[in-house]
């Protein structure tokens, strides 16, 4: 689904729709009304300004259960994973052989949902019908933001027990902040880890700034050497300085000491983050980028270059 068009469902439900952007940037609205006739079908759209994808997909989110169920999301209400359930039945889980390791596992796991970067992350899954499982701290805020759509778990990254459960089911594991791989003792059964660093940034800063990145600096360094050291595939994004500017409306740039110089906005992070997930490396993928004029049509082929480009320097 491109980022400014309407489900092709939203078509055929009845005859009239009304969406407004609840999400505004500045004094910007964005009004779209469809209504059809027998087999004709008018779209109207008035704006001022374009909003970020990241809205547009929040308005559309954010249009009650009958949206919902037009987008085709479950009717049931996101499960806890969270460590405080029922002992006896996680007992009683944990005796059983996990059928989830046996089988086909499909789901993404995003740590920090709650985060600008996770959200984002959690938001874009959706829109490609990904089934998601994310890591939250508040589950009330989650449930009205994500409704059906993502399954909710609650717990600590150290806590070995909350993430066998967790874990259940998971293909993948993208994690946009700092301090999650380097608590965890195993990822088993995943096959694909995903950690956007901005440990470049943090090199490359000096004086107060240096002194106050330090402590993330050095999770930034655990977390790439905890995934390095998991013998799972993984990728690794360093990212220039997150901007707080809407995405897709620039390039990149994926050239060695890229990151350290440059800035990237959240948004376009969090979309590369989502699509590191079509290229599976045989070990592992580290590289560097920023916002650029290098235009991406395939992330895919973009990606195997990239990767193609590490191996030949190595």
């Amino acid at each position: 689904m491109a980022g400014t068009s309407l489900p092709s469902s939203l078509l055929s439900q009845g005859p009239s729709l009304l969406l407004s952007s609840s999400n505004q940037i500045s004094e910007a609205k964005c009004r779209v009304v469809i209504t059809t006739s027998g087999k004709r079908c008018l779209v109207r759209c008035m704006a001022k300004k374009k909003i970020s994808f990241v809205d547009q997909i929040l308005d559309y989110i954010e249009g009650g259960p009958k949206l919902r169920k037009w987008y085709g999301a479950p009717e049931l209400l996101p499960k806890d994973g969270s460590s405080d359930g029922d002992d006896d039945e996680f007992e009683a889980e944990e005796e059983e052989e996990d059928d989830d390791l046996q089988g086909e596992n499909k789901a993404v796991f995003v740590t920090d949902g709650d985060s600008d970067l996770g959200r984002m992350i959690i938001l874009q899954l959706i829109v490609k019908g990904t089934p998601v499982k994310a890591l939250v701290k508040d589950r009330k805020k989650a449930v009205d933001a994500f409704g059906t759509y993502v399954e909710l778990t609650s717990g600590e990254a150290s806590d070995e027990r909350f993430l066998r459960k967790a874990f259940r089911g998971v293909a993948a594991i993208i994690s946009p902040t700092e301090g999650f791989f380097s608590n965890v003792k195993s990822l088993r059964g995943v096959k694909h880890a995903v950690l956007l660093s901005q440990l470049s940034v943090y090199e490359s800063s000096g004086g107060i700034q240096a002194m106050m990145n330090n402590k993330a600096k050095k999770l930034a360094e655990q977390d790439e050497n905890a995934v390095i050291s998991s013998n799972v595939p993984y990728t690794i994004i360093r990212t220039g300085k997150l901007e707080n500017s809407p995405g897709r409306n620039q390039g990149f740039d994926f050239s060695a000491g890229a990151a350290a110089k440059g800035s990237i906005s959240k948004e376009d992070a969090a979309r590369i983050c989502v699509e590191a997930l079509s290229v599976i490396p045989p070990t592992g993928l580290i590289f560097e980028v920023t916002n650029g004029e290098e235009v991406v049509s395939d992330w895919e082929g973009q990606l195997i270059k990239v990767m193609q480009r590490q191996s030949t320097k190595k």
